[in-house]
């Protein structure tokens, strides 16, 4: 096996324990970051496979991430809205939303999203290998290094953008820095970016927070009341979240 393609087999293995330990965690309500950490492990899979798509395998698994990713996403909305609601006063309404949130960890490990995924992590090592032996893999560090490059690319262009969409702008914020962190050696940017990216993928999180909230509360009476409040937040996340975009064009020269 190549170096390189050993280096993806490890650490697609890492993520995927790291993904079947939070799964256990939230199993036994064992801790309020279990969900958190299952979506950061889908995230880092996604990241280490999307540079790799087309090679034996990778399609399917991503695809299984993203449906997963988007069933657990409202779950996670949900779980960081409770504790706001609590600190706000409201604890009514965070009480009636948490059985909401109780069910949703169930439904979700008892999915067949998720026992599609686990299915497919699985199994995509001996397929892997079986690949390597024959000679289907040649060119992926290449492929690799071409994709991170457009990923790049990509997120430079956006960034540029006067009319740019805050909400894109996340999404690849939030892949170039996993990606970054996936492959060190191969990503076009240098491990100093790291900080700019984190921070950037922050504020532009808080302020996507008070959007979903904002949305919420149009549909949900009880939080009508804190409509005022989270726009003048909202306001101000915008700011920081302009702000540091900025800093991070700057950053990336």
């Amino acid at each position: 096996m190549s170096s390189f393609s050993d280096y993806l087999v490890s650490h697609v293995i890492e993520q995927e324990v790291a993904l079947f330990a939070a799964s256990e965690r939230l199993r036994a309500r064992s801790d309020s970051e279990a969900l958190h950490d299952l979506r950061i492990a889908v995230r880092r899979l996604r990241s280490l496979l999307h540079p790799a798509q087309g090679m034996p395998g990778i399609d399917e698994i991503e695809a299984a991430l993203g449906e997963l990713g988007r069933l657990s996403g409202p779950l996670r909305d949900l779980e960081v809205l409770l504790p706001v609601l609590e600190a706000e006063g409201l604890e009514k309404a965070a009480a009636l939303r948490r059985p909401a949130l109780t069910s949703g960890y169930v439904a979700l490990l008892a999915s067949p999203q998720w026992d599609r995924l686990m299915r497919l992590l699985d199994g995509w090592p001996m397929l892997w290998r079986t690949a390597e032996r024959h000679g289907v893999l040649e060119g992926l560090h290449a492929q690799v290094r071409k994709r991170l490059a457009k990923q790049w690319h990509k997120l430079r262009i956006a960034l540029k953008d006067p009319a740019h969409d805050r909400h894109r702008l996340r999404l690849l914020i939030k892949r170039m820095r996993y990606s970054l962190e996936a492959y060190p050696k191969d990503s076009p940017l240098p491990q100093k970016l790291l900080v700019p990216l984190k921070e950037a993928q922050s504020t532009l999180g808080t302020w996507h927070d008070y959007e979903q909230w904002l949305i919420r509360s149009e549909r949900e009476l009880d939080l009508m009341p804190l409509q005022p409040h989270w726009n003048a937040l909202h306001d101000l996340a915008e700011r920081d979240a302009d702000e540091s975009l900025e800093r991070l064009l700057k950053a990336l020269g």
